[in-house]
């Protein structure tokens, strides 16, 4: 049998290793999606959604299926995941890896407003303006549910969860989005002040070349810290040099 590896996917990242590994026959790859969108998009190779039921259940999972390497490329603020993830590679004993791109960092012109949490990025808003684009996806926004004075554009794949603030506007889409596109919108919705995690990659950073075009506040959510044992890579191309350092394929 093929060695079996196991991705945690849903990012970019996630589906462009799929792909690389799904084209070598010396390898198997099943890829996992947590089944928080419902329509995610189509992957490369063998797919599961779902839980695992925490890191004994994965590690279990890793058992069963003989998976001899796991590689997780989850969202920047996945860290249950992640922290899951370790636990349970170190459980079943084999190798795994953290793919994470690199964060963002600001340049001349941004006037960036780095906070710890969403709860903290609710608190600088009503000095910084009065029409807010918030671009933190669909969890999470009880934390801005008490700014009544304050109208908000609130962007995601799928409907957020409620509470929202009670001057909201929903604006459903899937990036990526061009410099147009967020020029657009900042525009067409009267945006001074945009909201955003530090989730880096190109596909969603053209908001913040608008922003910084505009001359628009961005307060931006810091990432959570990775595990310190993590053994991080930022690529795809770094994944599979891993792998083949491991002599997994």
């Amino acid at each position: 049998m093929p060695p079996h590896l196991l991705i945690l996917g849903g990012t970019t990242e996630a589906r462009e290793l799929a792909a690389a590994l799904a084209a070598d026959p010396a390898v198997r790859v099943t890829t996992s999606l947590a089944g928080r969108v419902t329509r995610p998009v189509p992957l490369t190779g063998d797919t599961r959604t779902g839980g695992f039921g925490g890191p004994a259940g994965l590690a279990d999972w890793l058992r069963v299926h003989h998976v001899d390497a796991l590689i997780d490329a989850t969202h920047p603020f996945a860290r249950k995941i992640t922290t899951n993830a370790l636990q349970a590679a170190r459980e079943a004993k084999i190798p795994a890896l953290v793919l994470r791109r690199p964060g963002w960092h600001p340049t001349p012109g941004d006037d960036w407003h780095p906070v710890p949490t969403l709860t903290a990025a609710a608190a600088p808003l009503p000095a910084l303006g009065h029409r807010v684009f918030l671009t933190t996806g669909r969890l999470g926004l009880s934390a801005f549910a008490a700014l009544e004075d304050l109208h908000f554009l609130v962007r995601s794949v799928e409907p957020p969860t409620p509470p929202l603030p009670p001057h909201t506007e929903l604006l459903l889409a899937r990036g990526p989005f061009t410099l147009a596109d967020e020029l657009d919108v900042l525009r067409a919705h009267r945006i001074d002040v945009l909201v955003t995690k530090d989730s880096g990659g190109g596909a969603t950073a053209p908001k913040l070349t608008a922003a910084r075009q505009l001359g628009l506040p961005v307060v931006v959510v810091e990432r959570p810290p990775l595990p310190e044992d993590a053994m991080t890579v930022p690529d795809a191309q770094g994944a599979l040099a891993w792998l083949d350092a491991l002599q997994l394929r």
